[in-house]
């Protein structure tokens, strides 16, 4: 066999979940998808009763399970202690792969459902109040073109377009490096832009030509926001909980925050917030992103579009 991981899949369909399997070169039995839910949901919970709580199982079965798959691969996937769990080198790698692997089978179910729909259409994924003008010039451009399907607009939170795209939620996707990771995406690069600060109104750098990083950050009574991870929690910090733009936004005129956003959000402030370029802050660029073996006509037509944009 190969070096390397590969899937296999028996069936397509509503039982496609159950019978796919992730084969690991250099083992007889193959890893179950079962067995990469099991696992993922430990390595995130990092604790045993939580994670069978979350899979609705009981916590024998589920500790057996995580011994046998690592017996399975010869490895250690979990250094436990009576007070805590955490996971080993090799637990790491297979919670990236298996996350990644569980999005592929999941996007193979949802998408092959979509493709027997009787009303053909497109899910595009997209943060809510990013690229907004983009996004309606994209909407309407497309609409106009020969063939056109329906398009369903994802509007969502940071981060969420790529997951959506990987699991198969999202057919495409409005995508923003640096803070987007694009790998294993096909994508085209539609506009680059700088960042800005967004200050209360009246701060004493609201009238400077720009700002820099170090400057920003010495702001502590303006403290930046901490936005959500993937897995729903937010980082530590001083700065406060955030998970949309118009909640920031009024956070940062009441005075309690400051924010490095990119320059295409300036039209969504408002009279009490003030702007200052920051030229040392990375650009952004969006991005349309879509998965490297789509063969839509209405995907490829879409993106079509949004490069002649």
């Amino acid at each position: 066999m190969a070096a390397g991981a590969a899937s296999k899949t028996d069936r397509v369909g509503g039982d496609t979940a159950r019978v796919s399997v992730v084969v690991i070169a250099g083992y007889h039995d193959p890893v179950e998808t079962r067995e990469m839910r099991y696992f993922v949901a430990v390595a995130e919970e990092l604790h045993f009763g939580r994670a069978a709580q979350r899979l609705a199982i009981a916590q024998p079965p589920l500790s057996r399970a995580i011994q046998q798959l690592e017996r399975r691969l010869g490895v250690v996937l979990l250094h436990r202690t009576a007070r805590a769990i955490t996971l080993t080198e090799a637990g790491s790698v297979l919670l990236r792969e298996a996350r990644i692997a569980l999005d592929a089978v999941e996007a193979a179910e949802r998408r092959t459902r979509r493709a027997a729909a009787d009303q053909p259409g497109v899910v595009l994924a997209t943060k809510a109040g990013a690229s907004s003008e983009l996004l309606s010039k994209l909407l309407h451009a497309y609409a106009a073109e020969p063939g056109a399907v329906a398009v369903e607009v994802m509007l969502c939170g940071p981060g969420q377009p790529e997951s959506l795209l990987r699991n198969g939620r999202a057919d495409v996707a409005l995508l923003h490096r640096p803070f987007d990771t694009t790998a294993g995406f096909d994508t085209e690069d539609l506009h680059t832009e700088q960042q800005v600060v967004v200050l209360p109104a009246g701060h004493p750098l609201a009238d400077r030509a720009h700002v820099r990083l170090a400057e920003v950050d010495t702001l502590t009574n303006l403290p930046l926001p901490r936005w959500p991870g993937r897995d729903g929690s937010y980082p530590e910090g001083p700065g406060p909980q955030v998970r949309d733009h118009t909640q920031l936004f009024q956070l940062i005129a009441l005075g309690l925050a400051c924010a490095i956003v990119p320059e295409s959000l300036r039209t969504q402030l408002r009279d009490d917030h003030a702007v200052v370029p920051v030229p040392d802050a990375p650009a952004v660029t969006t991005v349309i992103a879509w998965p490297p073996h789509s063969r839509s006509k209405a995907v490829a037509d879409l993106v079509h579009t949004a490069t002649r944009l």
